[in-house]
């Protein structure tokens, strides 16, 4: 994959907004209510070609096809594989059951995903290529041409489909676990062989902490977060390092966020996935003060990181010389080489989800190319 070897090379976490015919017929379908399907292919085409533009005119040079296929970037894989069905209770974040009132005001500002989210409860196995062909080629059609340094897509990790679609079907959580891996390593492995960098969305070594295990101890998320990174790199075992990335956060939404784990007690677990590249929130009120943890721990010397210096959660339009100062506290503690900018997590987690306003999203990612030019401009 491209690194930063004489500028900072500026990327994002990956999913965009839709637009908002997309948008309607992705939640039609996911409903079962009636929509255009003869029409959805070339609309989804159309959008991505669009997003992939639209990133490039904006100075993103790592850019992905914005997730526009999918309903969400953690649950899209129900509909690929079989095993799944039902639905699944919603586990309340810890740091949002002390605040009833918030969570009621927050789901009336759309920050309570319209989605569909059932459980196993059959044998997971891969029933259709199809969308996953569609997505990649949709995405080669788009880069070419587009002036873009590079392209990424992103897929889901098996961590991350157990904490949304959890298991009611295998014997423990690591069978089920296990048998994620098998049915993601065709993913995996499609998007590599296409020539695309792969990006592993992984919340669930972050945000899972807090949600889905939060009657754990830290200690016990941690060595459970241990075998998660083990089953992912067992998926990747046919994927280059230097072609991957690994994606965590905290959840990207407006809340307290007090519950959240520390960044230093979940770094040492990191740096023992396969990716070279470690995307991570750093830009947000809460993790923003963490960048000196990479300087403290005994990071590989091919770890590469991929800070958020942008929040992903406000529509306030960072300062790019605030942007600056925050990579190169980065490139201080690894080398200019090792840093590559993005955001804290994407636009658009799941469809028409989230506070920020679609062109206010770009604008954002405008001043984190600015950004990435001054810091540029200052370590070079």
């Amino acid at each position: 994959m491209k690194l930063s070897t004489d500028r900072i090379l500026t990327t994002h976490v990956g999913s965009l907004p839709r637009p908002e015919a997309l948008a309607d017929a992705l939640l039609a379908r996911e409903h079962g209510e009636p929509y255009d399907a003869a029409g959805f292919g070339e609309l989804v085409h159309e959008s991505v070609c669009e997003a992939v533009r639209h990133q490039v005119e904006v100075g993103i040079d790592i850019v992905s096809d914005g997730e526009m296929s999918k309903i969400s970037y953690a649950t899209y894989i129900k509909d690929r594989c079989s095993g799944f069905s039902g639905d699944s209770p919603r586990r309340v974040p810890a740091d949002l059951e002390r605040f009833p009132g918030f969570m009621a005001t927050s789901a009336k500002q759309n920050q309570a995903p319209a989605i569909a989210r059932p459980m196993c409860t059959g044998e997971v196995a891969v029933k259709t290529r199809v969308p996953l062909e569609t997505d990649l080629r949709n995405f080669r059609d788009a880069l070419t041409g587009s002036g873009a340094v590079e392209g990424f897509m992103n897929a889901s990790s098996p961590g991350v489909i157990n904490a949304f679609l959890p298991n009611e079907y295998y014997a423990s959580e690591e069978a089920y676990m296990d048998a994620l891996s098998k049915v993601m390593r065709d993913e995996y492995e499609a998007i590599n062989e296409a020539g695309f960098v792969i990006q592993l969305d992984c919340p669930d070594l972050a945000m899972a902490r807090h949600a889905q295990y939060k009657d754990l101890d830290d200690d016990a998320f941690v060595r459970l977060a241990g075998m998660h990174v083990e089953v992912l790199n067992e998926a990747l075992k046919n994927v280059p390092a230097d072609m991957a990335r690994l994606h965590l956060c905290w959840g990207n939404y407006e809340g307290p966020h007090d519950y959240d784990i520390p960044l230093a007690k979940i770094a040492g677990v990191l740096c023992r996935a396969k990716p070279q590249v470690l995307s991570f929130e750093a830009a947000n009120p809460r993790h923003a003060h963490e960048w000196p943890v990479w300087g403290e721990i005994d990071l590989p010397q091919d770890k590469v990181l991929m800070p958020g210096v942008i929040d992903t959660s406000t529509n306030y339009v960072e300062h790019p010389d605030y942007v600056a100062e925050r990579i190169c506290r980065f490139a201080d503690v690894v080398g200019r080489e090792r840093v590559l900018a993005s955001t804290d997590c994407g636009f658009a987690t799941f469809t028409r989800f989230g506070r920020v306003d679609p062109d206010i999203a770009f604008e954002k990612l405008k001043t984190l190319a600015e950004g990435a030019r001054r810091a540029s401009a200052r370590l070079w």
